[in-house]
């Protein structure tokens, strides 16, 4: 392996956080073990996990005046053969990692090895190319409309506008193909009323098709009222919007794009 420049206190120990983090990191028997196969001595056993690999880490660049150790610890730490049963805990430690390395000039790659890169000197530009939620959902191929409205607010990791924004763009949608300029329950029973609609889901002649406009836009009504409008009135601090929630949420709005893609404007 090439020589590496040491890297400094602050970025190390951003590494070593991510990698021995509480709920998501490494074990303590891990650490151990890694520390042995690259050959660093665990100058401080007793302490706390990410203190205790920084402490080993540290010692062995200060040693040797390289920051070659970090790199091999997170390629035998990354290794995808140990995640095989559980790779959320792989996806989360990699991008993790990708936004403390982009500081560096490094990138962990898919297969778990660490690469040179550009060098970023911004957060937003770490989490831009971390983007561990746009990446989710493109690999759920999320409807183009959804991160149109909010791809900002994901790379800034703001869940509780990702989703406020995503919503409100549905509803511009369905605004700019039937031309009604109303908004939320009066905006979609509008819209998609059974007898006179601005926008069919399908030809309306069967009770089974009338019955999938009506569920259409019931979900819709739904929507807006138990994510969308809460939002519009609720401080972020007292309406959290986990990770995850918001991954489901835009999922669910993909959905409904995908739907009024195959709709047909009557009015």
């Amino acid at each position: 392996m090439e020589h590496i420049p040491a890297f400094n206190s602050q970025n190390l120990e951003a590494a070593c956080r991510v990698l021995a983090d509480t709920s998501r990191g490494l074990t303590g028997p891990q650490i151990e073990h890694l520390l042995q196969e690259i050959r660093v001595a665990d100058v401080s056993p007793q302490m706390t996990k990410w203190k205790r690999l920084y402490n080993a880490l540290g010692c062995a660049q200060n040693k040797h005046q390289v920051g070659n150790h970090l790199i091999m610890f997170i390629n035998r730490a990354m290794n995808p053969v140990s995640y095989a049963r559980d790779r959320a805990a792989f996806e989360w430690r990699r991008d993790e990692l990708n936004v403390v390395l982009a500081f560096s000039g490094f990138y962990v790659r898919d297969d778990g090895k660490v690469t040179r890169s550009t060098t970023e000197s911004t957060l937003a530009g770490a989490r831009a190319r971390a983007g561990r939620m746009k990446a989710a959902l493109e690999n759920r191929s999320v409807h183009s409309e959804v991160l149109k409205y909010c791809t900002a607010e994901l790379i800034e990791e703001n869940y509780f506008h990702a989703v406020f924004e995503a919503t409100k763009g549905l509803a511009q949608r369905i605004r700019d193909i039937s031309g009604l300029c109303s908004d939320g329950a009066d905006l979609v029973n509008e819209a998609f009323a059974i007898k006179s609609p601005y926008i069919a889901l399908n030809a309306l002649t069967t009770e089974s098709e009338k019955s999938e406009q009506k569920g259409f836009s019931n979900l819709l009504i739904g929507l807006f009222g138990a994510i969308r409008n809460p939002l519009a009135h609720a401080p972020k601090l007292t309406w959290p919007m986990p990770e995850q929630d918001a991954l489901d949420v835009l999922t669910l709005v993909s959905f409904v794009h995908r739907k009024l893609d195959g709709g047909t404007k009557v009015k």
